[in-house]
């Protein structure tokens, strides 16, 4: 690494601490290693590849927890789905990455291959998963392709994972002593709601993270797409 000299012109010394600055700036960069290795599947968008967490680029898959309609308006879990899929078709497999960017959270946002083929490409253009345009166009036109195909979620309606997302934070929950009645999320991603004196009232649990939530009304709770409880 160049040294300034005592003795050296002024205009010399500023080249050599410009170029040292330079240097150090660079090294964290070329120290960023290309993840590759056997996959793990943490959900339709986010693996870890080679023990190294990695957020896959340009695409944006349904959360775990999100559920989608049927043209016929039945509830679904299409997020669960999702990463079931992907991991039938990605896990135990080996990957080649190359890292964009990092994010926030610390994760490599790479592209990856696996057996020379673009996963993100894949992933849009069979339905499970979306082009995040917000970054990079792409998979643009993939997207729109299985969107004209009905592939995978295109043939259900859905709610952006992105929109899921913000819809989630900004979600003031009422609280159990205004609102009584309980919008419970069963096993099979069927939205119902409780009133009191119901038979199953007492012992159901709300557990907000799985989308769960009070409801002030029985209007309002349809309204949102819960059904009352047989029982």
């Amino acid at each position: 690494m160049p040294i300034a000299e005592p003795g050296a012109p002024a205009y010399v010394n500023r080249m050599l601490r410009t170029c040292a600055v330079f240097v150090l700036c660079l090294i964290p960069h070329l120290a960023v290693a290309d993840p590759s290795g056997r996959i793990r599947v943490i959900d339709g968008d986010t693996w870890d590849v080679g023990g190294e967490r990695v957020r896959l680029f340009a695409i944006d898959a349904p959360e775990a927890d999100q559920t989608c309609q049927t043209p016929q308006g039945a509830v679904w879990r299409c997020g669960q789905w999702v990463s079931q899929q992907v991991t039938a078709r990605y896990g135990g497999k080996r990957a080649r990455c190359t890292t964009i960017d990092t994010d926030r959270y610390g994760r490599a946002v790479a592209r990856c291959t696996v057996g020379g083929r673009d996963v993100g490409r894949d992933l849009v253009s069979d339905g499970l998963a979306f082009a995040y345009r917000r970054y990079a166009m792409d998979y643009d036109l993939d997207e729109k392709a299985a969107a004209v195909n009905d592939r995978g979620l295109h043939g259900s309606r859905f709610q952006r994972p992105a929109q899921f997302r913000a819809a989630r934070r900004s979600a003031v929950q009422p609280s159990r002593q205004d609102c009584p009645i309980k919008g419970n999320v069963s096993s099979k991603g069927v939205k119902i709601y409780h009133v009191p004196g119901q038979e199953h009232y007492d012992r159901t649990r709300i557990n907000t993270a799985k989308g769960e939530r009070w409801f002030c009304s029985e209007a309002e709770a349809r309204q949102a797409g819960w059904r009352r409880s047989r029982r």
